[in-house]
């Protein structure tokens, strides 16, 4: 990828590899803009997102970063934020950064993508489900708290699919990110899950290029081998549908560049 925004660091508890080993790959690799967006931290869930008290030390490192490799790679610093009601702190949205990620994994507090829980689909209307899903995803947008939707139908991971038509389901959710002026990522971490392919799916996808939404891309890297995972294969799913320029930020301005 020449852009890729969503990556991770070890403060997140579930990734492993330092931000300079992540950047020596993402260089190796042609990678032109790298952005970190490691999990914020909440008042729940604490096992999978850095402390309160880390924050600093989160910038500090990419900070780091940057100094040892700016002058090879354009480095940022964005947070990935869990959209869910009563949660979303002020002291995380204090931060300065260079973009927010908005995410739901989440419903109620059915962390839904954990492996752990994977038994609490069998319990399920699946269609309701992901109605439930879209609902959240639309919330999200209309707080306009955020630049960039993660993963936008990580409901998918474990392949428990709706039988109704999904861009109906999305419909309300897509209207709301284009209002918002929000930039939707292709992330590549589908293709290492059960679902075996990129997020948002390629109907999702057809729907969001129809609206003009603009996109941007990541690896939504948990280790070094993650990197620019299936960069290729998304650049050139992207171009099929008539995208030729990506959104990258600074200081929580967008700017679109050529891929």
């Amino acid at each position: 990828m020449i852009v890729d925004l969503h990556n991770h660091t070890p403060l997140c508890r579930h990734a492993t590899g330092t931000p300079m080993q992540y950047l020596e790959k993402a260089i190796e690799l042609g990678c032109k803009h790298y952005g970190f967006s490691d999990h914020a931290p909440m008042e729940f869930d604490p096992n999978y997102r850095m402390k309160f008290d880390q924050m600093q030390t989160y910038e500090a490192w990419i900070a780091e970063a940057k100094a040892a490799y700016g002058s090879q790679i354009n480095v940022l610093l964005g947070y990935e934020i869990d959209y869910l009601e009563g949660y979303i702190d002020d002291a995380v949205l204090a931060r300065e950064c260079d973009y927010r990620i908005g995410s739901v994994h989440f419903l109620g507090e059915w962390g839904f993508d954990n492996p752990e829980f994977i038994g609490h689909f069998h319990n399920q209307e699946i269609d309701l489900l992901w109605e439930r899903y879209f609902g959240a995803i639309t919330a999200m947008a209309k707080s306009n708290l955020f630049d960039i939707v993660g993963h936008l139908d990580l409901i998918k991971i474990f392949k428990f699919l709706p039988k109704a038509d999904v861009r109906l389901l999305a419909k309300e959710a897509l209207d709301a990110i284009k209002a918002a002026d929000m930039v939707v990522e292709i992330n590549t971490a589908g293709f290492r899950k059960p679902i075996g392919e990129q997020y948002p799916s390629l109907d999702l996808l057809e729907e969001i290029a129809s609206r003009d939404i603009p996109i941007t891309f990541g690896s939504d890297a948990h280790a070094v081998e993650h990197v620019g995972f299936k960069a290729k294969e998304a650049m050139e799913l992207a171009k099929t549908l008539g995208y030729r320029k990506c959104a990258i930020f600074s200081n929580r301005e967008r700017e679109m560049i050529d891929f």
